[in-house]
Order: C-alpha cells, then sequence, then structure tokens
C-alpha cells in the first residue's frame, strides 16, 4: 500500500482567487442589502406617518368645526363634500356618525367605497388615535383610514369622525421603488463580482509572482534569494523565512557535499589498508602467526569502520527527539571518570573533577558528549599532562561544564572548523591518524538538541577549554 503524490489541487478545491473574490462579494452583498433595505423601509415609514399625521390632523379640523357651530351645516359640508374631491394632492372621504351609529353626514359615494365595517374601532378622542389600517376596494384603489370620537366618547353630543385617504399613488410608487431596489440590487452584485475579481487578481499578483520565483529555485540555485524587500508587507515575512529556509538548505548542501567527499575518503583508506593486507597475506602460503597478525591487523581497521558508521548514523539523526531529566552532573562525571581514567593512568595523566548540581538533559547523550570530550583530551595531551573538569552555575541558572586539558591546542586558523564533520587539523592527523573528526560534530549536535551551546578556547601548546552551556532546567 503507498500513497500517491499529489502533483496540483485536488478536483473541487476553489483558488484561493475565487475564495477571496466569493467573500468579498458576500460581505458587499450583505452591505448592499442592508442599505437598500433600510432606505425602502425608512421610505414606507416616512410615508405612513406621513399619511396618518394626515388623517389625525383632518379628524381635529372636522372636531373644531363642530365645536364651534354645533347647529351649523355648511361649514361641515364644505368640508365633507367638496374639501376632499377637490385637492389634487390627496383625496380623502370623511364620514360623521352619532353615538347611535346613525350617519349624519358622509362624502357621497363612500358608502360604496369605504363602509363603516372597514374601518378599525374608533379612538376615545382625538389625542388617542393610533396608526390606521390599510384596504384595497374591488377596483384596486388602496385606502388608508382611521376614526375618533370627537370631544370624549362620553359626552352626550360627541360623533365619531371617519376618515379614508386614498393612498393607491403611494403604494404603486412604492412598488416601482421595489422593482427599481431590486435592479439596483442584482446590478450591485454583479458589478460587485465583477470588481472583486479585478481587486483581488491584482492584490494577489505579488504571490503569484513570489510563487514563481521560489519556482525557479533549485538544488542548482540555492543561492539566489526571492530578496523580502520588493513585496508587500504580509509578504515579506514570509520572503525573509523563504530566504533563511534557503540559507540552511544551501548550508546543508554544502555540508553534505563536504561530508561526502570525507566520508569517501574516511570510508577508503581502512577499505584500502583491509584490501592491500588481504592481497599481501594472498600473495604466497603464509604462517599460522603471519596471518594471525594480518586478522588482528584487520579487525583494528573494522572497529574504525564500526566507529565511523556509529557517529554518521547519529548525527543523520540529530533531528531526533530527546527526553532530558533531572542528572546529578557530580554523580554522572564520575562515573565517566572512572571509565577514562584507565586509559589516562595509561599515559601519565591526571584527571581532577570539580564543582557539582543536577542539570536537565538526557543521560545517554550527556555521557557521549562529555565521554567526547574526554577522549580528545586524553588522545591530544602529552603525558605528565593534565585533565580539569569543572562544573558552575551561569547567571541566568544555567549549567556550565568545562573540561580542560595541557593538550597541544588548536591553531587558530582551526577553530573556526573544529565542529566540521570530519575536519581534522595536520597536528591532530599527525598524533592520532585512526580519527574520524566527528567527535567534536557530535558534541555540537548534542548541545543542539537539549538547546544549550559550546565553546571552545584554544592555543597551541598552552591546551584547549571546552565549555558546555546546558539551558536552565
Amino acid at each position: 500500500m503507498y500513497l500517491k503524490r499529489s502533483n496540483g489541487p485536488s478536483p473541487g478545491t476553489l483558488s484561493l482567487t475565487a475564495r477571496l473574490t466569493v467573500l468579498s462579494t458576500l460581505a458587499t452583498t450583505g452591505v448592499l442589502l442592508f442599505a437598500i433595505a433600510f432606505q425602502f423601509l425608512a421610505l414606507v415609514s416616512d410615508l405612513e406617518f406621513e399619511d396618518n399625521d394626515f388623517i389625525i390632523d383632518k379628524i381635529r379640523v372636522i372636531e373644531a368645526i363642530i365645536a364651534r357651530y354645533p347647529d351649523g351645516r355648511v361649514h361641515l359640508e364644505q368640508e365633507v363634500q367638496w374639501e376632499g374631491n377637490m385637492r389634487e394632492d390627496s383625496r380623502y372621504l370623511v364620514r360623521i356618525v352619532d353615538s347611535r351609529k346613525r350617519v349624519i353626514m358622509e362624502t357621497r359615494g363612500m358608502d360604496r367605497i369605504a363602509p363603516p365595517a372597514m374601518f378599525p374601532a374608533p379612538a376615545r378622542d382625538t389625542h388617542a388615535i393610533g396608526r390606521g389600517k390599510k384596504f384595497t376596494t374591488p377596483e384596486g384603489r388602496v385606502y388608508l383610514v382611521n376614526a375618533a370620537w370627537t370631544g370624549g366618547r362620553q359626552a352626550p353630543d360627541s360623533r365619531q369622525v371617519q376618515v379614508a385617504l386614498d393612498v393607491t399613488e403611494e403604494e404603486e410608487m412604492l412598488e416601482g421603488y421595489k422593482q427599481k431596489m431590486a435592479f439596483v440590487f442584482l446590478a450591485g452584485l454583479f458589478l460587485s463580482a465583477g470588481l472583486n475579481v479585478v481587486v483581488v487578481r491584482r492584490g494577489l499578483r505579488p504571490l503569484v509572482q513570489l510563487t514563481e520565483t521560489a519556482g525557479r529555485i533549485d538544488v542548482t540555485t540555492l543561492n539566489e534569494r526571492i530578496d523580502a524587500r520588493v513585496w508587500p508587507r504580509e509578504l515579506a515575512r514570509f520572503a525573509a523565512a523563504f530566504d533563511a529556509m534557503l540559507t540552511r538548505l544551501e548550508t546543508s548542501f554544502e555540508r553534505l557535499e563536504s561530508s561526502s567527499a570525507n566520508l569517501a575518503h574516511e570510508i577508503r583508506t581502512p577499505l584500502n589498508i583491509l584490501r592491500g593486507e588481504a592481497e599481501v597475506a594472498l600473495s604466497r602460503a603464509r604462517s599460522p602467526e603471519e596471518y594471525r597478525r594480518v586478522i588482528e591487523s584487520s579487525l583494528e581497521e573494522y572497529e574504525r569502520l564500526s566507529r565511523l558508521i556509529d557517529n554518521i548514523l547519529f548525527l543523520a539523526r540529530a533531528e531526533q527527539r530527546i527526553e532530558p531529566v533531572p542528572l546529578d552532573a557530580g554523580h554522572e562525571l564520575g562515573l565517566l571518570q572512572d571509565y577514562y581514567g584507565t586509559l589516562a593512568e595509561e599515559k601519565g595523566i591526571a584527571i581532577s573533577c570539580t564543582g557539582g548540581g543536577t542539570i536537565s538533559a538526557d543521560p545517554l547523550l550527556f555521557q557521549r558528549a562529555v565521554g567526547n570530550l574526554f577522549s580528545n583530551a586524553i588522545r591530544y595531551t602529552p603525558a605528565g599532562g593534565a585533565i580539569t573538569v569543572s562544573i558552575d552555575r551561569a547567571e541566568d541558572g544555567g549549567t556550565l561544564l568545562t573540561v580542560a586539558d595541557t593538550g597541544i591546542g588548536i591553531a587558530p586558523g582551526d577553530l573556526p572548523r573544529v565542529f566540521d564533520r570530519f575536519y581534522r587539523s595536520s597536528e591532530a592527523r599527525t598524533l592520532n591518524a585512526q580519527g574520524t573528526g566527528l567527535g567534536l560534530a557530535i558534541v555540537r549536535s548534542i548541545m543542539e538538541l537539549h538547546r544549550g551551546s559550546v565553546i571552545i578556547d584554544s592555543a597551541p601548546e598552552r591546551g584547549t577549554a571546552v565549555t558546555l552551556r546546558f539551558p536552565p532546567a
């Protein structure tokens, strides 16, 4: 079972341009719909307020006429029979009913157009008139009707005034507005979608250019950079991060190329030795003792190849996850001192350890890092020398572990490269031809895994001091 690599977007996946266009269009649609609905409802509310206010004014005018001319019908007939029909801007109908529901006076034809049953319950007086109601006649005319008692409902001479206002033209105007607003909404929707496509494509053009620029970079052009200064602010950080990634990749490829050449050289040397010894041993008959010496020499080369492979595999797993635990640094150093003490005694080298404390580290990796420093110090310190290991507390709460020797030291020109894989100075190759040049590279990898650091201070004929800095637990 295997997973098939996808070389492009999966079917049905919207592009970033399409997604931003849809989202922008939806947002614009919402704003446009809100604006149109608000304007339309505001227009309807204003017209209804004006119409209701007109009816209330007419009822109060008739109330005033009745109060001023209680026995006169001339003024009342002029308002009821002629005023409403003569006005072109607003046609209205009036009916006056007594307390026994008898019609005292009404506009001609009102009983056919707006019978009493179409009116709402009358207000108790002209100061308590509410909103009227609308109805449509069989002829298609629309009327707004309302009613109220004049002088109070309980008064003996109280009259009920019913007014019907023709609002057909207003309703037709509102219907026309609906159609126009619907057209504006649809036109705005399509116009917004088109403009959003143009705007989004123009806005995403730097991203397209960034993608094209990044696509032209391959393993042979890792030295090229996108240059974050030419991109918009939102893409500048991405471009800077991409350039940093290219720098890391370029460094890794250079290191890999250098390591491959060094690895080939380091493996070729023991293989050539093994092959030469085998060819010499097979060139003629040998005694058992001679074969034994060849096999013993071969075992040394096998051991060298085994260490080389082990170190290479460790470096290849340099990104492994670790689980630091609290360690007694003094106890761990005591174990390492006991282990390497025999080798030091054979060369007449004294080892001393001072200080102590608790550090947070992986036990096996801690022993490997410090063990490599012990091994290097013993290997490059002449007889009668000394190795001093000290543990101190850093200002930030971390731990400083220093391994100092009185060995041959390192030349200033070699110091910047001592942590490179397979790198060995000429003095180191002279003293120890069996080394691989991976010891300090492994130490640095271990400290990076612990989010710590390693510092080396050395001078020829003075010795070397390597300090491991472990961060606070």
